[in-house]
């Protein structure tokens, strides 16, 4: 713990600790901190000393230090990767939210991203000192936006029910706590309900509606609280706060997402900050208690928890001898179980960090087993092993050597060389230091990370031919921190181009490039990276591919077909396929795949020994995106496209020279032949990245940009809504409706844009807030938010995310080519 005050306001946050996170003030990667709650020495925990009773009464979890694994995460919308990674590695989440502009358009997005994952959040209330701020009204927020039902866990202490904030009502515990005016927090005031009573009446009638109202709510989804309810008299005031506190966990960590605890706090003054940290090992879950790991093994998926039990294993090797004969797959069978208890652990790999003092870190979670130090991992992604000779645990950018990361923990190990983010590494006991682990442990995979695809793109260039290796080098430590960037070359002008999902994204990128890893090089104007669209089908275009690689021959063949994908189509072929043939579909970064071979039977020849039908299908897949990732015409990326690849083993394979690496080519060929076959019967068209845009303005400048939107920029407003007000008809098309008439919400002694800083002023009518949603084309918003502090005297603010591609207008996309031509020339 810090003897030192840290605040985000003078830029001494400790999880922001890059340089250009302290100059603009904002969190641009993810952080990790280990640290223990409550204190105790080294950690360890302790024993909960119980009171002197007859029968010994449960003690909340709080009450015991535990070890909390915490990430700091950026909010703004450039940095969703470093987000979604860090999702997928946690167990549950804190929503810290501003007390004054409450729900968020960026708040919403990560919301539903922790949802995707079924991650159990609570929600903070921060900056509750400052004027405007409005918990009542937040609270009504966090049903209609995040479509929850509120569990008020904490209400606001306003001195003098009107005065400044001064501490926090606890529902749970029906007590209330009081900071010692002037203080920094650390002493801290505690009234039980009586005692309450004679000091503020009004808090404590609050308090009272509260529980009642919180009671109600999670009897209404958890049964042992009703119990509890009936043996207390029907007393919603006499049931004991552990038996709140256990019923809000079983309804935080069963209800997916549908109940959402509150809890009230300002974090600069120290308030609430003890009490969210409690809640955290209180209500959230521990490793054991979250979902289980997700993982594939070859073909088939399942749980980590079913592998090491080697129930999954032994699925997967009736799989592999189901042709073989009952002798066969028993003998599979019985060797199962002593292969997967030589598995020792299993982690993630989710962040590298190329650190300037210690060299590359790969940020883990382990979900099974110990790592130890001087392991050798097996990383069964690029198939290859390396040894861990470091082990770290991570204070944000300070560390401390460990000698074993544990499952349920997250950890850094240091001196891999190759290990990236969403790679799986694993320790087997008697693992080849080559080959790795026995099949198919060798193929096991964690669910991966997944990487949203970049929509802006600037060129990069050395300031001298002398400079291109130290800037490659340079371009090849970024992309492994951060994969949501991506290099490509453009084989016209030559010219190295750095895409990225935002302006703020490619000016970190530019400023790390030159200031950390010292490249002389500079980045041209940012665009926006655009789409190729085929307008009409091509015939079958077989190919063979027969070629000498490395001394090593390669041969294979593959019939590739392209057709225009409507918005509507389904996975389903549009050529009939007979009972004798087998389909597999997949959907790639808005293009669909089609694979098309014989089934394998009795009737059909099997596949030679050294090539099994997932890594065909795989290697297809493959080459097919290779030749949809350059266009035709003009070298964009091909969108909206059905690609329909026909394999045949008894015509495309060769024996021994049919490699995965030749069948790929084959596919990539033939697909390339397809496009081009496709473009000189009908064209290519353009595709534009389209944006989902909230803008949040005030009254007076409404207009203004809603004009500018709509007419300049060619945008299409979907709604205006008044973001201080939560309407009853808000809801997501796939989210229950919530009525706001029916949470419980505190009421505010203040209004959000009141004058006077909260002592009764009247509502200003031009401050009030506005949210205007629309959907705008990309390009359009390259600086806007330049232009919008301009339209709104600095106030106006925005997110936006990709909605889809559409295709342009003939008059649009004919702009857009000839500055192109402009550019080129």
């Amino acid at each position: 713990m810090f003897d030192f005050p840290i605040h985000v306001d003078d830029g001494s946050t400790v999880t922001d600790f890059l340089p250009a996170e302290r100059a603009r003030g904002i969190t641009i990667q993810s952080a990790a901190i280990t640290f223990y709650w409550p204190p105790s020495e080294a950690g360890k925990e302790q024993v909960p000393k119980r009171p002197n009773a007859t029968v010994p009464q449960p003690l909340p979890r709080s009450q015991v230090s535990h070890t909390i694994n915490l990430i700091d995460t950026p909010g703004h919308a450039d940095f969703t990767f470093e987000v979604l990674r860090s999702l997928r590695i946690l167990d549950g989440a804190v929503c810290i939210l501003d007390g004054v502009a409450g729900v968020e358009a960026q708040t919403e997005k990560v919301w539903h991203q922790a949802s995707d994952y079924h991650i159990p959040c609570i929600v903070y209330v921060n900056k509750l000192d400052r004027d405007g701020a409005a918990f009542g009204k937040i609270v009504k927020e966090v049903g209609s936006k995040l479509h929850g039902r509120p569990a008020v866990c904490q209400i606001p202490w306003w001195e003098g029910g009107k005065g400044q904030f001064i501490g926090v009502g606890d529902v749970i515990g029906l007590k209330a706590l009081r900071c010692t005016a002037g203080g920094d927090g650390k002493l801290v005031e505690v009234f039980d309900l009586k005692k309450l009573e004679s000091v503020d009446q009004v808090l404590a009638l609050e308090l009272k509606k509260a529980r009642i109202a919180l009671v109600e709510l999670l009897s209404e989804f958890d049964d042992e609280l009703v119990e509890k309810f009936f043996d207390n008299c029907d007393d919603h005031l006499a049931i004991p706060a552990i038996d709140v506190t256990e019923s809000l966990r079983r309804c935080l960590l069963g209800n997916s997402g549908r109940i959402i605890p509150i809890f009230a706090g300002a974090s600069f003054r120290n308030i609430g900050v003890q009490p969210i940290l409690d809640a955290i090992i209180d209500l959230l879950p521990d490793p054991t208690e979250a979902p289980e790991a997700e993982v594939s093994v070859g073909s088939l998926k399942g749980g980590l928890n079913s592998l090491i039990s080697g129930k999954l294993l032994l699925k997967s090797e009736d799989h592999r001898a189901g042709h073989k004969n009952k002798t066969s797959a028993a003998r599979a069978r019985t060797q199962a179980l002593p292969t997967v208890r030589n598995l020792e652990a299993c982690a993630l790999a989710f962040k590298v960090v190329n650190d300037p003092r210690r060299g590359v870190l790969v940020y883990v979670r382990v979900y099974s087993g110990i790592i130890h130090r001087n392991a050798v991992l097996f990383n069964t992604s690029l198939q290859l092993s390396e040894r861990a000779p470091r082990l770290l645990r991570m204070y944000a950018s300070d560390a401390v050597e460990v000698q074993s990361i544990s499952a349920g923990q997250i950890g850094v190990i240091t001196g891999l060389k190759h290990a990236r983010t969403g790679d799986t590494l694993v320790f087997y006991t008697g693992s080849n230091p080559k080959s790795g682990p026995p099949e198919p442990l060798n193929s096991l995979q964690l669910r991966p990370i997944d990487v949203p695809p970049p929509v802006f793109f600037a060129s990069v260039e050395p300031h001298s031919l002398s400079e291109e290796k130290q800037l490659a080098e340079a371009l090849a430590l970024l992309l492994r921190e951060d994969p949501s960037l991506q290099v490509s070359l453009d084989p016209d002008s030559g010219q190295t181009l750095l895409s990225g999902m935002g302006e703020l994204h490619l000016e970190i990128a530019r400023d790390r490039l030159v200031n950390d890893f010292k490249a002389k090089a500079s980045m041209g104007k940012i665009e926006v990276g655009y789409r190729e669209y085929i307008l009409t089908s091509s015939p079958p275009e077989t190919i063979y591919f027969d070629r000498e690689t490395a001394g090593k021959r390669g041969k294979a063949g593959c019939i590739a077909s392209i057709e225009p994908l409507s918005a509507n189509a389904d996975t389903a072929t549009s050529s009939p396929i007979s009972a004798a043939q087998r389909v597999y579909t997949t959907l790639r970064d808005g293009n669909l795949i089609t694979i098309i071979h014989p089934s394998v039977d009795s009737e059909n020849p099997p596949l030679p020994p050294h090539l099994h039908l997932p890594d065909i299908r795989t290697s297809l897949t493959n080459g097919a995106l290779a030749a949809l990732a350059r266009g035709p015409q003009h070298s964009f990326p091909l969108h909206s496209t059905h690609v329909t690849l026909t394999f045949d083993p008894s015509t495309h394979i060769f024996g021994t020279d049919t490699t995965s690496a030749a069948i790929s080519s084959a596919a990539r060929l033939a697909t390339q032949a397809a496009l081009k076959s496709a473009a000189a019967r009908g064209g290519t068209a353009l595709m534009e990245p389209v944006m989902n845009v909230t803008i949040s303005v005030d009254e007076a400048s409404l207009g203004a940009v809603v004009h500018d939107i709509s007419s300049s920029r060619g945008g299409h407003i979907i709604s205006l809504d008044d973001s201080s007000t939560v309407t009853e008809n808000e809801s997501d098309s796939e989210a229950p409706v919530m009525d706001i008439r029916k949470i419980y919400a505190p009421p505010d002694p203040f209004a959000s844009g009141a004058l006077g800083g909260g002592d009764g002023g009247v509502m200003d009518s031009s401050n009030r807030p506005r949210s205007i949603v629309a959907r705008v084309p990309l390009k359009e918003m390259v600086g806007y938010l330049k232009h919008l502090r301009s339209l709104t005297g600095g106030r106006g603010t925005f997110v936006m995310s990709v909605d889809k591609f559409e295709r342009m207008g003939s008059q649009r996309e004919k702009i857009v080519l000839q500055e192109m031509r402009g550019m080129g020339a």
